[in-house]
């Protein structure tokens, strides 16, 4: 599907100054998409719901929730809970997924598809992140599940990790590409495949030179912070998150792949919320809460990257061609205007800590 962009960039009245310092005051763009998305359930879904239907369009859901989702019945059922939360004002479409396990069928894939509310399967080697105990034990074992969702056209969404604790964390990603992800693109050329929340170079280098069926999210955090980020000065359990930061060095390689305007690499923010006490206690939670600020914070990291212009491809195009689903037609505006993010959101009976608590965005919806 080819693309045009439709991203328009107002200045201030001084408009030949303004482009000579480059000072963008204004954004409207397509509505964006999120292509990896947790929700979570119950009382939570209220505040994650309202967060992101502000700023997306659709939305690939997660479906590692603590009774996985690994049926197309168990999907419409929490679809329906999704939609029940939603702001009555706000047009939100939930793509809903399955957690692959070894016991998923060809029958049920079948049914998954004639559903038309199932967008991929899910992969998570067992123990790699949260709620992940039900995942795959054996890659080589499910090759037959593979093999359907070739036959099916089903997209595979992988978290790609080993679990391995005698593998260094920081090298899991590494570790994983190399032992199976290009065994899986050998057996299965045809299967498109997504790779979730990539966070090293050799990611990049690896989405780059598979087929046009391989293709990558990249999450915000990933792009604003390394592993210092969240190591100096004392450990910051609300940047914690799986796979983890990494190096300098692998922050630039995500970044320059995101502008890039390659189409396998597109938007995925890995929202990821937990309760304040569960993060921050001698075992905390892997993940950050972003759906607060997600595009705002793009657009931040686009901007200071000298690349407004891409962002809206990366944001609205990309992961809807690769999902082989239209491009949005609604318009969302940001404007240059900072703001404080809360310490703080309600969280059921609990509160969630969103990622910048108490610290500026430079952009702002405009709504």
């Amino acid at each position: 599907m080819t693309t045009s962009t439709i991203l328009s960039i107002d200045n201030s009245s001084n408009t030949y100054a303004n482009k000579i310092n480059n000072i963008v005051t204004k954004l409207t763009m397509t509505r964006p998409d999120d292509w990896h998305l947790h929700l979570r359930d119950g009382a939570v879904l209220p505040t994650t719901v309202r967060h992101s239907v502000q700023r997306f369009a659709r939305a690939i859901i997660m479906p590692n929730l603590k009774s996985p989702i690994v049926n197309t019945d168990q999907a419409q059922a929490y679809q329906k809970r999704i939609l029940q939360a939603l702001p009555t004002h706000y047009n939100f479409k939930p793509l809903m997924t399955l957690y692959l396990t070894d016991q998923l069928t060809t029958t049920e894939l079948q049914k998954a598809v004639a559903s038309g509310i199932i967008y991929a399967v899910k992969l998570y080697p067992s123990g790699v992140t949260t709620n992940s105990a039900s995942g795959i034990k054996s890659i080589e074992s499910i090759y037959p599940i593979f093999e359907t969702l070739q036959r099916l056209d089903v997209p595979l969404s992988i978290h790609a990790e080993v679990s391995d604790p005698q593998i260094d964390i920081f090298d899991r990603e590494k570790v994983f590409l190399e032992d199976y992800l290009g065994k899986i693109i050998k057996s299965f050329p045809e299967l498109r495949i997504i790779i979730e929340h990539i966070t090293t170079s050799q990611a990049v280098d690896f989405v780059k030179e598979a087929s046009t069926q391989v293709a990558a999210t990249i999450t915000i955090q990933h792009l604003l912070y390394n592993r210092n980020a969240m190591l100096l000065g004392g450990i910051r359990p609300h940047l914690y998150c799986l796979p983890i930061l990494k190096r300098a060095h692998h922050q630039q390689a995500l970044l320059t792949a995101a502008i890039s305007g390659n189409p396998k690499f597109f938007l995925g923010t890995d929202s990821a919320p937990h309760a304040q006490s569960t993060k921050e206690c001698s075992c905390g939670c892997a993940g950050c809460y972003t759906a607060h600020a997600a595009i705002e914070l793009y657009a931040e990291v686009f901007e200071q990257a000298g690349a407004l212009d891409k962002l809206e491809a990366f944001a609205a195009f990309y992961g809807a061609d690769f999902y082989r689903l239209p491009h949005n037609q609604e318009r969302l505006q940001l404007v240059k205007a900072a703001w404080t993010v809360p310490d703080a959101y309600s969280f059921g009976a609990n509160q969630v800590i969103p990622l910048r608590a108490g610290e500026k965005v430079t952009w702002k919806l405009d709504c």
